[in-house]
């Protein structure tokens, strides 16, 4: 097995039942992976995360960012003012994880060119 499926503890994130199945589908979830990277470089108000992860609906955004907080990547810290501010910021449970979204969204771009090298050449070819 490879050292990211390793069990650890009796958990396998190939066992339906174990958490860390879970806590992968919803860090590397398209809503979770990109609010995770949003956050990497600081805290956050909901609209500026929100500005950040285009296409997300408030709805959507508000459940993943429950989500995360439930497993314990990120922290939601509201401030008592007037006008209603809440912070989000990763935890350090959730901050390893992040980098890691983040090494590879890079590893994405690095490879974009030749992906879409790859989508030109089997779209024009029919076969």
């Amino acid at each position: 097995m490879s050292r990211g499926t390793e069990r650890v503890a009796g958990m396998s994130v190939f066992d339906p039942e174990c958490v860390s199945r879970e806590v992968l589908e919803h860090a590397t979830g398209r809503w979770g992976a990109l609010t995770l990277a949003a956050l990497t470089d600081g805290p956050l108000r909901f609209a500026e995360v929100r500005r950040q992860v285009t296409g997300v609906s408030d709805r959507m955004l508000w459940q993943t960012l429950q989500r995360l907080e439930d497993h314990g990547l990120v922290t939601r810290t509201p401030h008592p003012t007037v006008a209603r501010r809440v912070d989000y910021a990763l935890t350090p449970l959730g901050r390893p994880i992040a980098e890691r979204v983040c090494d590879l969204i890079d590893a994405i771009h690095a490879q974009l060119p030749g992906i879409v090298a790859h989508r030109r050449a089997t779209a024009a070819d029919p076969s």
